[in-house]
């Protein structure tokens, strides 16, 4: 494939796209590519959930990840390797059901009208946006009364089932883990669970990356920060792919099927007063495997305001306050263009 403008009437599915055998890549997903990525000078922390709560080495280890890398892995989540399996063999087979049965679950409703949930690529909002190398499924998990089945796949016959079966295992992370992270600013334990309300949404996008010809001159997914508290990671094989920025250079992030990586977003930023740090992170594609990524995203109520502890932090306000709904809504018009809507929010 020449990394050359295309005139073509184009499916927007790029597993389609790939399966067509088109002889150029379109030009909304060739872009300018930064320096190549290097190797992490440490191996990512891995935390211990089991020992964090009463383990002063194991906290410090969690403090050392979220100052330094603003990721880390986790260990000793009583989720079983089968589940993490089964999760990951359901959200592969999705993308390997035929077309059609995939387009039940299309984003696109009548054909035109964009939603948020469902199967298919991200929303393209201004002439010339650059395009993802890759094909997602959206879906919301909380609150249970929200659950719109319509979106949900019905093939794999197991899909409904795992998924809500490891996505109510996944709670006893957020919960360790945000204690902990309390604890670690000096801060009342239940300070950032409590600002969760009942309807705080669970979201989960599963992500399909197919091989491309031209790597070199397509992302797998753009540069971004994840909006929410928290958002956990599983991958279905070892594939360097994801990269996180740190000091304006680019690293390759190991990564392991049946291991769960978590990253802070950008709600803990605002938070803990920009302590803590949303990491920029990307994919890139690769020229010979695909790979399949499940993220589960932790969010806030739509009404609820998004300040920083700045009082109880003993710090002037480094963030305005902003609705989790009017954040959401500037968000991805921020991702749209491969800006950060965090970055407009910063009191200077």
């Amino acid at each position: 494939m020449a990394a050359q403008a295309c005139v073509l009437s184009l499916p927007t599915i790029v597993q389609e796209l790939a399966a067509s055998g088109v002889p150029e890549l379109p030009r909304q997903y060739v872009r300018r590519l930064d320096a190549a990525a290097v190797d992490m000078p440490e191996p990512i922390p891995a935390v211990d959930l089991t020992r964090l709560p009463t383990d002063a080495d194991e906290a410090a280890k969690l403090r050392t990840a979220l100052l330094t890398w603003g990721l880390f892995t986790v260990t000793g989540h009583g989720i079983e390797e089968s589940l993490m399996e089964n999760v990951m063999n359901a959200s592969r087979g999705f993308f390997h059901q035929p077309p059609e049965e995939k387009q039940k679950c299309s984003n696109l409703k009548d054909g035109k009208h964009f939603q948020v949930e469902g199967y298919g690529s991200d929303q393209v909002k201004f002439q010339d946006q650059k395009m993802d190398w890759s094909d997602r499924l959206h879906l919301k998990v909380e609150p249970e009364s929200e659950r719109n089945f319509a979106n949900w796949p019905s093939k794999p016959e197991s899909f409904r089932d795992v998924l809500l079966e490891y996505a109510a295992r996944s709670k006893v992370i957020k919960h360790t883990i945000l204690a902990a992270m309390a604890r670690i600013l000096e801060l009342d334990e239940d300070h950032f669970l409590s600002q969760f309300g009942d309807k705080a949404p669970v979201t989960v996008r599963i992500n399909h990356y197919v091989p491309c010809a031209r790597p070199d001159v397509v992302l797998g997914f753009k540069p971004h920060s994840d909006d929410g508290v928290l958002a956990t990671l599983l991958v279905d094989n070892d594939l360097v792919a994801l990269q996180v920025l740190r000091d304006g250079v680019w690293y390759n992030v190991p990564t392991t099927p049946n291991t769960i990586l978590i990253n802070i977003g950008d709600f803990m930023e605002i938070m803990s007063n920009g302590m803590l740090k949303s990491p920029v992170h990307r994919v890139v594609a690769n020229v010979e495997k695909e790979r399949t990524s499940l993220a589960m995203f932790y969010g806030l109520d739509a009404d609820k305001v998004i300040e920083p502890a700045s009082d109880q932090l003993k710090q002037p306000a480094h963030y305005k306050k902003h609705k989790t709904k009017d954040y959401m809504a500037g968000f991805y018009e921020h991702f749209a263009r491969g800006t950060r809507v965090i970055d407009s929010i910063k009191i200077t």
